[in-house]
Protein backbone atom coordinates (compact mmCIF):
# COMPACT_ATOMS: atom_id res chain seq x y z
CA UNK A 1 0.00 0.00 0.00
CA UNK A 2 1.35 3.46 -1.03
CA UNK A 3 0.23 6.43 0.07
CA UNK A 4 -0.93 8.70 -2.87
CA UNK A 5 -1.80 12.58 -3.12
CA UNK A 6 -4.03 13.55 -5.77
CA UNK A 7 -4.61 17.11 -6.72
CA UNK A 8 -7.85 18.17 -8.56
CA UNK A 9 -9.63 14.42 -7.30
CA UNK A 10 -13.65 16.17 -6.83
CA UNK A 11 -14.40 15.12 -10.61
CA UNK A 12 -13.94 13.84 -13.93
CA UNK A 13 -10.75 12.27 -14.45
CA UNK A 14 -9.45 13.06 -11.25
CA UNK A 15 -12.34 11.42 -9.15
CA UNK A 16 -11.80 8.34 -11.43
CA UNK A 17 -8.15 8.00 -10.34
CA UNK A 18 -8.72 8.63 -6.67
CA UNK A 19 -11.93 5.96 -6.89
CA UNK A 20 -9.63 3.30 -8.69
CA UNK A 21 -6.22 3.85 -6.85
CA UNK A 22 -8.44 4.08 -3.50
CA UNK A 23 -8.78 0.48 -3.62
CA UNK A 24 -5.32 -0.96 -2.56
CA UNK A 25 -3.71 2.49 -1.40
CA UNK A 26 -4.56 5.18 1.11
CA UNK A 27 -4.99 8.35 -0.89
CA UNK A 28 -5.57 11.68 0.19
CA UNK A 29 -7.48 14.24 -1.98
CA UNK A 30 -7.59 17.71 -2.95
CA UNK A 31 -10.19 19.75 -4.58
CA UNK A 32 -11.94 22.74 -4.49
CA UNK A 33 -15.23 21.28 -3.42
CA UNK A 34 -16.21 21.12 0.35
CA UNK A 35 -16.38 17.78 1.02
CA UNK A 36 -16.33 16.25 4.83
CA UNK A 37 -13.95 13.59 4.82
CA UNK A 38 -10.89 13.06 6.82
CA UNK A 39 -9.02 12.37 3.68
CA UNK A 40 -9.60 15.61 1.80
CA UNK A 41 -8.54 19.12 1.64
CA UNK A 42 -10.49 21.77 0.08
CA UNK A 43 -8.14 24.25 -1.69
CA UNK A 44 -7.37 26.93 -3.70
CA UNK A 45 -3.91 26.16 -5.63
CA UNK A 46 -3.20 29.54 -6.84
CA UNK A 47 -2.12 30.53 -3.17
CA UNK A 48 1.19 29.14 -1.91
CA UNK A 49 0.47 29.06 1.66
CA UNK A 50 -2.91 26.73 0.90
CA UNK A 51 -0.13 24.51 -1.38
CA UNK A 52 1.91 24.41 1.63
CA UNK A 53 -0.30 23.46 3.77
CA UNK A 54 -2.34 20.78 1.64
CA UNK A 55 1.13 19.07 1.82
CA UNK A 56 1.47 19.16 5.45
CA UNK A 57 -2.27 18.05 5.51
CA UNK A 58 -1.27 14.96 3.60
CA UNK A 59 1.56 14.10 5.62
CA UNK A 60 -0.29 14.68 8.93
CA UNK A 61 -2.90 12.49 7.54
CA UNK A 62 -0.73 9.58 6.27
CA UNK A 63 1.50 9.79 9.59
CA UNK A 64 4.52 9.52 6.69
CA UNK A 65 6.03 10.59 3.48
CA UNK A 66 3.75 10.88 0.42
CA UNK A 67 5.11 7.90 -2.20
CA UNK A 68 3.14 9.30 -5.18
CA UNK A 69 1.84 12.21 -6.17
CA UNK A 70 -0.30 12.78 -9.08
CA UNK A 71 -1.06 16.58 -10.29
CA UNK A 72 -4.42 16.56 -12.05
CA UNK A 73 -5.73 19.82 -11.08
CA UNK A 74 -6.14 22.49 -13.82
CA UNK A 75 -8.40 24.77 -15.00
CA UNK A 76 -9.32 25.00 -19.22
CA UNK A 77 -10.10 28.18 -20.71
CA UNK A 78 -11.12 28.85 -24.71
CA UNK A 79 -10.66 32.13 -25.60
CA UNK A 80 -8.59 34.06 -28.19
CA UNK A 81 -5.00 35.68 -26.92
CA UNK A 82 -6.02 39.32 -27.18
CA UNK A 83 -9.24 38.93 -24.93
CA UNK A 84 -6.79 37.35 -22.29
CA UNK A 85 -7.06 39.48 -19.22
CA UNK A 86 -3.51 39.27 -16.60
CA UNK A 87 -5.53 38.42 -13.96
CA UNK A 88 -6.71 35.42 -16.53
CA UNK A 89 -3.25 34.71 -17.31
CA UNK A 90 -1.65 34.43 -13.55
CA UNK A 91 -4.95 32.49 -12.58
CA UNK A 92 -4.10 29.83 -14.87
CA UNK A 93 -0.09 29.53 -14.93
CA UNK A 94 -0.39 29.34 -11.52
CA UNK A 95 -3.67 26.84 -11.21
CA UNK A 96 -1.95 24.47 -14.22
CA UNK A 97 1.53 24.80 -13.88
CA UNK A 98 2.70 26.34 -10.87
CA UNK A 99 1.44 24.98 -8.33
CA UNK A 100 2.32 21.35 -10.10
CA UNK A 101 6.02 22.31 -9.62
CA UNK A 102 5.47 23.60 -5.90
CA UNK A 103 3.89 20.52 -4.77
CA UNK A 104 6.22 18.09 -6.44
CA UNK A 105 9.04 20.84 -4.72
CA UNK A 106 8.12 19.50 -1.60
CA UNK A 107 7.20 15.88 -2.36
CA UNK A 108 10.54 14.96 -3.42
CA UNK A 109 12.53 15.04 -0.06
CA UNK A 110 10.59 11.99 1.22
CA UNK A 111 10.89 10.09 -2.11
CA UNK A 112 14.31 11.06 -2.03
CA UNK A 113 14.49 9.31 1.51
CA UNK A 114 12.85 6.58 0.92
CA UNK A 115 14.56 5.92 -2.41
CA UNK A 116 11.50 5.30 -4.29
CA UNK A 117 8.28 7.62 -5.78
CA UNK A 118 5.92 8.17 -8.55
CA UNK A 119 4.60 12.08 -9.94
CA UNK A 120 2.05 11.66 -12.76
CA UNK A 121 1.02 15.24 -14.05
CA UNK A 122 -1.86 15.12 -16.04
CA UNK A 123 -1.23 17.38 -18.94
CA UNK A 124 -3.06 17.70 -22.11
CA UNK A 125 -3.21 17.06 -26.10
CA UNK A 126 -4.08 21.05 -26.61
CA UNK A 127 -0.25 20.67 -25.17
CA UNK A 128 0.91 18.79 -27.58
CA UNK A 129 -0.07 19.40 -30.98
CA UNK A 130 -1.48 22.80 -29.75
CA UNK A 131 -5.43 24.48 -30.05
CA UNK A 132 -6.63 27.72 -31.49
CA UNK A 133 -8.05 30.69 -29.08
CA UNK A 134 -6.64 28.15 -26.46
CA UNK A 135 -3.42 29.41 -26.76
CA UNK A 136 -2.19 30.11 -22.50
CA UNK A 137 -4.08 26.60 -21.79
CA UNK A 138 -1.97 24.88 -24.45
CA UNK A 139 0.99 26.59 -23.47
CA UNK A 140 0.73 25.70 -19.34
CA UNK A 141 -0.12 22.00 -20.39
CA UNK A 142 3.17 22.04 -22.92
CA UNK A 143 5.11 23.28 -19.91
CA UNK A 144 4.78 19.96 -18.13
CA UNK A 145 6.67 18.34 -20.89
CA UNK A 146 9.72 19.55 -20.26
CA UNK A 147 9.10 19.63 -16.45
CA UNK A 148 8.46 16.08 -16.71
CA UNK A 149 11.71 15.36 -18.86
CA UNK A 150 13.83 17.34 -16.34
CA UNK A 151 12.61 16.35 -12.90
CA UNK A 152 12.76 12.69 -14.39
CA UNK A 153 16.42 12.78 -14.90
CA UNK A 154 17.24 14.72 -11.50
CA UNK A 155 15.22 12.10 -9.85
CA UNK A 156 16.27 8.81 -11.93
CA UNK A 157 19.45 8.02 -9.30
CA UNK A 158 16.25 8.03 -6.46
CA UNK A 159 14.31 5.40 -8.17
CA UNK A 160 11.46 7.95 -8.49
CA UNK A 161 9.65 7.71 -11.86
CA UNK A 162 7.71 11.28 -13.46
CA UNK A 163 5.77 10.84 -16.78
CA UNK A 164 3.35 12.88 -18.03
CA UNK A 165 -0.80 11.54 -19.19
CA UNK A 166 -2.14 13.67 -22.22
CA UNK A 167 -6.17 13.10 -22.38
CA UNK A 168 -7.99 14.46 -25.43
CA UNK A 169 -11.78 14.78 -25.28
CA UNK A 170 -12.90 12.97 -22.20
CA UNK A 171 -15.95 11.95 -21.69
CA UNK A 172 -16.65 13.90 -18.27
CA UNK A 173 -19.32 16.32 -16.90
CA UNK A 174 -16.81 19.40 -18.01
CA UNK A 175 -16.56 18.51 -21.72
CA UNK A 176 -20.72 17.80 -21.86
CA UNK A 177 -20.92 21.27 -19.91
CA UNK A 178 -18.80 23.26 -22.24
CA UNK A 179 -20.35 21.53 -25.67
CA UNK A 180 -23.40 21.56 -26.97
CA UNK A 181 -24.87 19.00 -29.42
CA UNK A 182 -23.18 20.28 -32.35
CA UNK A 183 -19.68 20.74 -30.86
CA UNK A 184 -20.19 17.57 -29.09
CA UNK A 185 -20.49 15.45 -32.67
CA UNK A 186 -18.13 17.67 -34.16
CA UNK A 187 -15.10 16.53 -31.30
CA UNK A 188 -16.51 12.98 -32.25
CA UNK A 189 -15.93 13.66 -36.24
CA UNK A 190 -12.80 14.63 -36.26
CA UNK A 191 -11.36 12.02 -33.48
CA UNK A 192 -9.76 8.94 -35.57
CA UNK A 193 -12.01 6.57 -33.24
CA UNK A 194 -14.69 8.55 -32.99
CA UNK A 195 -15.66 8.42 -29.58
CA UNK A 196 -14.94 10.19 -26.39
CA UNK A 197 -11.64 8.56 -23.92
CA UNK A 198 -13.22 7.10 -20.96
CA UNK A 199 -12.06 8.32 -17.29
CA UNK A 200 -11.18 4.81 -16.68
CA UNK A 201 -8.48 4.83 -19.32
CA UNK A 202 -6.73 7.61 -17.34
CA UNK A 203 -7.37 6.17 -14.36
CA UNK A 204 -5.74 2.89 -15.40
CA UNK A 205 -3.14 4.51 -17.04
CA UNK A 206 -1.72 5.77 -13.91
CA UNK A 207 -2.41 2.58 -12.31
CA UNK A 208 0.31 1.18 -14.34
CA UNK A 209 2.65 3.26 -14.16
CA UNK A 210 3.16 4.09 -10.61
CA UNK A 211 3.47 -0.08 -10.29
CA UNK A 212 6.78 -1.44 -9.94
CA UNK A 213 6.38 -3.28 -14.07
CA UNK A 214 6.58 0.21 -14.98
CA UNK A 215 9.94 1.42 -13.15
CA UNK A 216 11.68 2.06 -16.46
CA UNK A 217 9.30 4.67 -17.73
CA UNK A 218 10.27 7.91 -16.96
CA UNK A 219 10.45 11.53 -18.64
CA UNK A 220 7.65 10.11 -21.16
CA UNK A 221 4.34 12.00 -22.39
CA UNK A 222 1.93 9.72 -22.95
CA UNK A 223 -0.89 10.49 -25.02
CA UNK A 224 -4.40 8.33 -24.47
CA UNK A 225 -6.52 11.02 -27.21
CA UNK A 226 -8.28 8.15 -29.57
CA UNK A 227 -6.20 8.65 -31.90
CA UNK A 228 -6.40 12.80 -32.16
CA UNK A 229 -3.00 13.83 -32.19
CA UNK A 230 -1.81 11.31 -35.23
CA UNK A 231 -3.48 14.08 -37.63
CA UNK A 232 -6.56 13.92 -40.12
Amino acid sequence: MKNILITGATSGIGKEIASLLSKENDVFLAGRRKLDKVNYYACDLVDMFEIETLYNKAIEYFNSEIDILINCAGQYCYKPIEKMSFDEISYLLDVNFKSAYILSSLAVSGMKKNKWGRIINIGSISGVVGEANASLYSATKSAFSGFTKALALELAQYNITVNQINPGWVDTPLAQSALNKEEYQEVIDVTPQKRFVEPIEIAKLCEYLISDSAKGITGQGINVCAGLSCGC
